[in-house]
């Protein structure tokens, strides 16, 4: 994937964009040197959408396949949604002090 600078976007305009895609299905824009956004023809994205769609699909057939899936009715369905929801949060586990942690605590407490 070849790169197209922001400062070549902002010089050369859409034209930049074009001479790139059209050798090529994507172009990445890099800011100061980092790659930030990637540019592709409209085509190219409904395909990569289309992919998408096409995996989240048979993931989907894969639970049902494994049986993990919930057959319920739609007030059933909201009745366990809004169980759920109604439950505390979990607290996340505190994390144990690293010994360098441990050290600082140790000689601001002397």
């Amino acid at each position: 994937m070849t790169q197209l600078t922001a400062n070549d976007l902002k010089t050369r305009g859409v034209a930049a964009i074009e001479s790139l895609l059209a050798t090529q299905p994507e172009a990445m824009i890099s800011v100061r040197g980092k790659d930030r956004y990637v540019v592709m023809d409209v085509a190219h994205y409904h395909y990569l959408r289309e992919c998408e769609l096409d995996a989240a699909l048979a993931q989907s057939q894969a639970d049902m396949a494994a049986g993990r899936f919930v057959a319920e009715t739609a007030a059933a369905h909201v009745e366990r949604v809004s169980a759920l929801a109604a439950k505390p949060a979990e607290a996340p586990a505190k994390k144990r002090p690293t010994q360098k942690t441990a050290k600082k605590t140790s000689k601001r407490a002397a």
